[in-house]
């Protein structure tokens, strides 16, 4: 991967340093998010850690209504353990798995949503503001963000002799 950051990098270098026919700087093209261009500069370059992308995603996803929680089985299990611990934090990339490259990331997410929401609808809506939320923070392109709805929340989970039998 270095290899190809290392190419990537002296081949943007290359763009933007040179001259157009006018005699003039040519200018890098910027999308509507401030383009992977932004994180870079002749000045610099700006990395953004996966665990970064991990918790907007997790915390744009956990925004939209309808959805109840984040995380598969197990995750979830581990998740009400530590949230029963005095001082723990909640863990807002749980349910999250990020790639970031450069000026790319994907998405996957975990989700568990409300008994009888439209879960394309709230699918939908998860995905556009996951993807929104980390283009306009984060600079990078977002290529997917594929959902797996895990489980459908019904209110009678949450009650007290449903918990005790667990």
């Amino acid at each position: 991967m270095s290899d190809a950051r290392t190419h990537d990098k002296n081949s943007s270098q290359a763009g933007q340093g040179g001259q157009a026919s006018g005699g003039g700087a040519v200018e890098p093209r910027s999308s509507g998010f401030g383009g992977p261009d932004a994180l870079s500069s002749e000045r610099g370059r700006t990395s953004v850690a996966d665990g970064v992308v991990a918790k907007i995603a997790g915390i744009a996803a956990r925004e939209v209504p309808g959805v109840h929680e984040m995380g598969a089985g197990a995750s979830r299990t581990f998740g009400a353990m530590r949230s029963r611990i005095p001082g723990a934090k909640r863990n807002v990339a749980q349910g999250v798995d990020v790639e970031v490259g450069e000026k790319q990331c994907a998405v996957d997410l975990d989700v568990v949503v409300e008994y009888g929401v439209e879960i394309a609808q709230v699918a939908n809506d998860v995905r556009q503001n996951v993807i929104d939320s980390l283009e306009r923070m984060t600079s990078l392109e977002v290529v997917e963000v594929n959902i797996a709805v895990d489980d459908v929340h019904i209110e009678q989970d949450d009650s007290p002799s449903e918990r005790q039998l667990e």
